[in-house]
């Protein structure tokens, strides 16, 4: 007996499928081993691709991005503000494509981490041959258990932060991004919260 229209109605998927994520980030060790253990946290990996492109400066990832994003839904470009020259041409590039959405930190992937263990708006400046990301990452050397911390580890500090730690910056990035849009002073800021977000709702069935 063959099946009616009614079965295969009932049949149907009611959700959608999970989206096809790319995530593209200059940091070969350390951030990117960050995000992906995020993403294997919040059980979005299955359909998330973090990957290092080769390039190590903010438009030639929002450049791959451009490649790329025909194969994805989303697509995500983690960049460091510090000193890079093209950091605002990477904003430009990225603007006209609807699929793609910067996640920028001033100065650096590290401020997020540093939020792990409180608040902070105390801007961060070059001093000597010493960056801002430089900075940043010596103050969070000053933290409990992160004395060791080296931006090209592959250590999973995502594991070694998950719990009160984590909670604590994903409540504090956000309040601390509203003070810098209200002040017009980025520095220090971050938005790697809102790819958490993302990795969380990826994990959440989505009805049709």
């Amino acid at each position: 007996m063959g099946r009616t229209t009614v079965s295969f109605e009932r049949n149907k998927s009611k959700f959608k499928p999970q989206a096809r994520v790319l995530i593209l980030c200059e940091d070969s060790k350390s951030g990117k081993r960050y995000l992906e253990d995020a993403a294997f946290h919040f059980r979005a990996n299955a359909k998330v691709e973090i990957a290092h492109c080769g390039v190590t400066h903010p438009s030639g990832i929002v450049e791959r991005a451009i490649e790329r994003q025909g194969h994805f839904d989303k697509v995500f470009c983690a960049l460091d503000r510090d000193t890079h020259l093209s950091f605002d041409k990477a904003i430009d590039l990225a603007k006209p494509h609807r699929k793609i959405k910067i996640i920028a930190s001033y100065p650096c992937f590290e401020f997020w981490l540093l939020l792990h263990f409180g608040y902070n708006r105390k801007p961060f400046t070059p001093v000597g041959k010493k960056s801002p990301g430089d900075l940043v990452a010596k103050s969070l050397r000053e933290k409990p258990n992160m004395e060791n911390y080296e931006k090209g580890r592959n250590i999973s500090y995502f594991a070694q932060l998950l719990g009160e730690p984590f909670e604590k910056a994903r409540a504090l990035a956000p309040k601390i991004l509203e003070d810098a849009f209200k002040s017009g002073e980025p520095n220090p800021s971050t938005e790697i919260h809102l790819l958490m977000d993302e990795f969380e709702a990826l994990s959440k069935p989505q009805l049709i």
